[in-house]
């Protein structure tokens, strides 16, 4: 699991707040304003990333901004949590005041400040396209959001990321697994309960969950070479007929959706560190390929280059 943390405390006064940036830094975050306060600078951050490749970051610190754009970002869905203090939201369209339990989001390079008025603690979630499956955000309607706790659905989001936020020092590969699949779910369901950007292809409301809830069955069947449309159809209680008619509403096949997660789900592991010493044919195997060469085939029809050439590439851009 990837995991760090940093504190000012390790810097001399006069250190502390560039390096404060430098590390808001790893985390996406530019950093603005920090007021004068005439008391020591003060900051603390606590990492981990999911094996998914969800990053959690509890953030701790006095009044400052983050404000503008980092340029170093993946396309992702980023979630801030405030857990205590008081902030605002700010851009073009939005403004929200936040106050403990308010949930804000978006998409990583939407311009925004986000403006802490007062000493804080905030968890800071990202998720890349290959956790949330980006078929079920619509780029037109996907932007800056809020959530205040109003529905049952964000009220249990904000209590799971409360928890995980308590012990995010002590979290380990075995109880971030399970975390980043219901942070996943839970997103999803808040989107759709507040009519937000959750769309389908063609598809909307109850048929867009609907087909949500199959390609979430099918997220945990996917190392089962075996697997068949009449199986997924069944784990929900659907017809085969009537799933297929919603893949085909949105503008693909089972069959290719498959292909295309499991194509994804190698990419991620290909590049991650923490599947540097295992194989090639492991991966593909492990995600429901059933031999080496059909993967590298398909891999490099969809990215244009072959397996390990990618994994060299991401190793030397690391």
């Amino acid at each position: 699991m990837k995991a760090w943390r940093f504190s000012t405390d390790e810097f001399p006064q006069a250190e502390r707040q560039s390096a404060w940036r430098e590390a808001m830094g790893r985390l996406g975050l530019p950093i603005g304003d920090i007021p004068d306060r005439g008391a020591p600078f003060s900051g603390r951050v606590s990492f981990a990333a999911s094996p998914m490749g969800i990053e959690f970051a509890l953030v701790e610190s006095g009044p400052q901004a983050i404000q503008g754009r980092y340029p170093k970002q993946d396309a992702a869905v980023w979630l801030t949590v405030l857990i205590d203090g008081a902030a605002t939201l700010e851009s073009d369209a939005l403004r929200v005041a936040m106050t403990p339990g308010t949930m804000i989001y978006g998409p990583t390079g939407a311009p925004a400040t986000l403006r802490f008025t007062e000493t804080f603690r905030a968890l800071c979630v990202k998720a890349p396209h290959v956790a949330l499956n980006p078929r079920l955000l619509s780029p037109m309607a996907f932007r800056l959001g809020a959530m205040t706790g109003a529905l049952p659905a964000e009220r249990i989001l904000f209590k799971l990321l409360r928890a995980a936020a308590d012990d995010i020092d002590t979290m380990t590969t075995e109880l971030l697994r399970p975390v980043e699949l219901a942070v996943t779910e839970f997103l999803i369901a808040c989107f759709a309960a507040e009519n937000g950007p959750i769309a389908i292809g063609r598809l909307g409301g109850v048929r867009a969950m609907h087909l949500h809830r199959l390609c979430q069955t099918i997220e945990t069947l996917l190392n089962d070479p075996a697997l068949t449309p009449e199986r997924v159809a069944a784990e929900q209680g659907v017809s085969p007929r009537y799933m297929q008619k919603l893949f085909s509403a949105a503008g693909e096949t089972f069959s290719q959706y498959v292909k295309s997660r499991r194509l994804e789900r190698c990419r991620a592991e290909l590049a991650s560190p923490a599947h540097a010493n295992a194989s090639i044919s492991d991966i593909c195997f492990r995600w429901g390929f059933n031999g080496s060469a059909h993967f590298s085939r398909a891999f490099r029809e969809a990215y244009g280059v072959s397996p390990r050439d990618y994994r060299r590439a991401s190793v030397s851009q690391a």
